[in-house]
């Protein structure tokens, strides 16, 4: 999909914690040996840098954990995995979507990747253009703020 280069340098800086996260990885986002069983919140609880990260920052880092966690040695997710993730872990933001033609655009552009993989990268484009096309995201538009 896009293709950028990310930085291991910035990426082992974040990676900072107590779970004996290695500091440099073998590939961009490839798998840490963290055992499935560390929940996403003490995987949060455990980057140094997160400590006082702000909701957004926390976000972003949670994506990233559950992206990490399902992929594969070489830090892809293949399109079985993307998609089951799609339903389990996004499924409030793709349910009642699939008769719309923008999102049916997505899932087919997933099922003609020439990888047969997401990197990271794509994967957050992937999960960004369908939150924009969504009915919880013109939900979330419509609440009140309330002082």
């Amino acid at each position: 999909m896009c293709g950028c280069v990310h930085s291991s340098r910035d990426q082992a800086l974040h990676l900072e914690g107590d779970l004996g996260l290695s500091a440099t990885p073998t590939s961009t986002l490839a798998p840490r040996k963290m055992p499935k069983s560390v929940s996403i919140s003490k995987q949060l609880a455990s980057l140094e840098a997160l400590k006082k990260g702000s909701d957004l920052e926390k976000a972003i880092a949670t994506i990233a954990l559950i992206f990490r966690n399902s992929s594969d040695p070489d830090g892809k997710l293949g399109k079985a995995t993307a998609k089951n993730l799609l339903q389990t872990q996004f499924r409030n933001f793709t349910e009642g979507q699939e008769t719309k033609l923008k999102y049916q655009d997505l899932l087919s552009e997933l099922d003609e990747h020439a990888e047969n993989k997401l990197d990271f990268e794509d994967f957050m484009i992937l999960l960004l253009s369908l939150t924009v096309i969504s009915d919880l995201l013109q939900n979330i538009w419509s609440v009140k703020i309330v002082n």
